[in-house]
């Protein structure tokens, strides 16, 4: 994160954008037709007025007890964070809109250009609402614009939906006074604030990541039932029928999928998806629905093409399980959050140890001086989940990763084997294989709890499972 400029926070990127473009000239393109003067004045009347219909939201309390936390961390200064606005992903299009993670946590707003200030406890969300009807940004504005874009809500409908006052974005001050102002997108300080206070889920947030796992189920489930159309298409099929399910059920893909059959599993973060799913080898599949909410699921199996694993495949399957399971074992209030890995490491190591790869012993290889086994491991075991599929990152690192465990906290539990396809220290049968199997585990009171359960785990369930829907 850079340095702090003498800029005001309003001349932030995110807040500077959406103050300066509102009532500005409307967004269009060089090839847009041409708006006479009778036209315009045309579509600048006869237009009836309609509400939409925005039922008080769910988080709203939640997130009015997230913000007096905050303002509790950082008495009498101003604090401001922004939504952020539109991204460009070719010539005149932009990405779809998703909000700052802090912005919605301590919001629930997901509208674009919008920025929440918290000054000495009180807070005032600054949104920009939906255009008047007499104005060219209504039907000219290719990004706000409800012709073009959609109809945004209005300050009123905002404030009664979230429980919080709302002005208009044009109205953000410059604050340029001599009060203490941290801006969220260059003060390190609120920003790590900002996700140490996200590392411990509520109850409502819990029942959201639940929500996003079983939705996360039926995606797999939807890929699995078309594995006809898998064996044609290849990995592209499954991206495709995953994010359907996504977009039906949820807001979107918590991250960009990963569906690598054969060696592509050997590539921790294969996203290309343009490979063919062949008979006889595996394909590792780590994919998470995005709830509406903007809670992520992250999970991932990895199955056999055929419907039924090889002995070879069985014996290194099984060993990732078990490592997975003594991961997961020891998730507990109290343990470290290194703990999970730890665990799952020693079961690895011994394992390439009997398979004889290690050049030493296993004890002496999870020796942290050494490491050795971590060339078939190359990962860590888990991370934080939540709003964020890799959670809470800018906590202080003596919080997370290096603390321990608190009821309340999610995680992933995710260890793998992987043996690349020109690893010349293993024997040729293994080369090219990736395995690995993560689920989403929550810190209870006296444990965890699989959020992601209802997706099988073991081999044998994972045979079970394939067979009673491959063509269902």
């Amino acid at each position: 994160m850079s340095e702090p400029t003498a800029e005001t926070p309003a001349e932030t990127a995110a807040g500077a954008t959406a103050a300066d473009t509102a009532g500005a000239e409307p967004k269009t393109e060089s090839h847009d037709p041409a708006v006479p003067a009778a036209y315009a004045a045309f579509m600048r009347e006869g237009w009836g007025n309609r509400d939409l219909d925005l039922p008080r939201h769910p988080v709203a309390d939640w997130a009015a007890a997230r913000r007096a936390r905050l303002a509790e961390a950082f008495p009498g200064e101003r604090l401001v964070l922004p939504a952020g606005t539109f991204k460009v992903r070719s010539n005149d299009t932009d990405y779809r809109f998703r909000p700052d993670t802090a912005h919605t946590y301590f919001t629930g707003n997901q509208t674009s250009d919008a920025v929440l200030v918290i000054d000495d406890g009180e807070a005032v969300l600054y949104a920009r609402p939906r255009s008047e009807r007499d104005t060219d940004e209504f039907f000219r504005d290719r990004q706000y614009g409800e012709l073009w874009a959609g109809r945004r809500p209005s300050a009123q409908e905002i404030s009664d939906s979230l429980g919080i006052e709302v002005r208009h974005v044009k109205d953000l001050p410059s604050f340029d006074d001599d009060r203490k102002t941290r801006d969220l997108t260059r003060d390190e300080d609120l920003a790590r604030v900002a996700d140490e206070l996200r590392l411990v889920k509520d109850e409502w947030e819990v029942g959201e990541l639940q929500e996003a796992c079983d939705i996360t189920t039926l995606g797999f489930e939807d890929s699995v039932r078309e594995w006809d159309r898998v064996r044609e298409f290849g990995e592209r099929w499954i991206e495709g029928t995953f994010f359907r399910r996504a977009r039906a059920m949820g807001n979107d893909i918590g991250y960009d999928s990963i569906c690598a059959g054969g060696s592509h599993a050997t590539t921790l973060h294969w996203i290309d998806n343009t490979g063919a799913i062949e008979p006889g080898k595996l394909v590792l599949l780590d994919m998470g629905v995005e709830g509406h909410n903007l809670y992520t699921a992250d999970v991932t199996r990895t199955l056999p093409v055929d419907g039924r694993f090889t002995p070879l495949q069985r014996e290194l399957y099984d060993l990732v399980q078990q490592a997975q399971q003594a991961g997961i074992d020891a998730v507990r209030p109290g343990a470290a959050f290194l703990a999970a890995h730890n665990a799952a490491m020693a079961v690895l190591a011994h394992g390439l140890e009997g398979m004889g790869l290690l050049p030493v012993s296993a004890d002496e290889a999870l020796d942290p001086e050494s490491k050795v086994y971590a060339r078939w491991t190359l990962h860590g075991t888990s991370h934080m989940l939540g709003m964020d599929v890799h959670d809470c990152g800018r906590s202080s690192v003596d919080i997370y990763p290096k603390g321990d465990l608190a009821e309340g906290m999610v995680l992933t539990v995710e260890p793998g084997l992987y043996f690349q396809e020109d690893d010349l220290l293993v024997p040729e049968e293994l080369r090219g294989i990736g395995i690995r199997i993560e689920d989403d585990i929550l810190v209870t009171a006296d444990g965890n709890r699989n959020l992601s359960a209802s997706l099988p785990r073991t081999s044998a369930d994972v045979e079970e499972w394939m067979g009673s829907r491959i063509g269902g």
